[in-house]
C-alpha cells in the first residue's frame, strides 16, 4: 500500500526547534528523491528542502542554514530538522517525491508563536 505519514509537528516558541518525520511505504523509498513542502491555507505548497537518493540536499532561501533534511533508507523515513524557528515557518508540512509524486499524506501542523 502506497502511503506517506508525516508526524512531529506542534506548537513551539520563536527560536525553538522541532523534528518532523515522514515514513513512506510502498514507494521504493531508497530510489526516490524526497522533498518537504509547506502549505499555508489558501496558498500553494512550496518546497523547502529536498534530498536525492544519493544524499545530496538543497534548501529554499527561507530555511537554508536553519533546516536540514536527513534520510534513513532502512527505516524508509525522511526527516526535517528545524532550528531557530520563526513565526513565518507556521504551516502544514508534507513530504513527497517532487519528480514522481504519490498520493499525499495528511501533513503535520507546525505553529511558531509566543
Amino acid at each position: 500500500q502506497v502511503q506517506l505519514v508525516e508526524s512531529g509537528g506542534g506548537l513551539v516558541q520563536p527560536g525553538g526547534s522541532l523534528s518532523l518525520s515522514c515514513v513512506a511505504s510502498g514507494i521504493g523509498f531508497s530510489t526516490r528523491t524526497m522533498a518537504w513542502y509547506r502549505q499555508i491555507p489558501g496558498k500553494e505548497r512550496v518546497v523547502v528542502a529536498m534530498i536525492n537518493s544519493g544524499g545530496g540536499s538543497g534548501y529554499s532561501d527561507s530555511v537554508r542554514g536553519r533546516f536540514t533534511i536527513p534520510r534513513d533508507n532502512v527505516k524508509n523515513t525522511v526527516y526535517l530538522r528545524m532550528n531557530d524557528l520563526k513565526p513565518e515557518d507556521t504551516a502544514v508540512y508534507l513530504c513527497n517525491d517532487p519528480a514522481r509524486p504519490v498520493p499525499w499524506g495528511q501533513g503535520t501542523q507546525v505553529t511558531v508563536s509566543s
